[in-house]
């Protein structure tokens, strides 16, 4: 869960999401949050630089939701 709570804190920094609560693990950062492309780009540098990782265009390009970034990252860094 603690990954989620980091990824949470990323995206309520970016999009200026002041209530985390809104943020769960079915969230979709471009159907829910109504994040464009360049927020959620800005969404993933954060990632890599928060996790240590390189998410490649093409994995980040299948993340449907919350819980596909976490899963990711958690293989990543396991």
């Amino acid at each position: 869960m603690e990954i989620f709570e980091t990824i949470r804190g990323i995206i309520c920094e970016q999009l200026e999401i002041e209530d985390e609560e809104t943020i769960t693990m079915e969230t979709s950062i471009m159907d829910d949050l109504e994040a464009d492309s360049l927020d959620a780009v800005e969404v993933m540098m954060d990632i890599e630089d928060e996790f240590d990782i390189e998410i490649p265009d093409e994995d980040a390009e299948e993340f449907e939701n919350i819980a596909d970034i976490v899963k990711y990252i958690e293989e990543k860094i396991a």
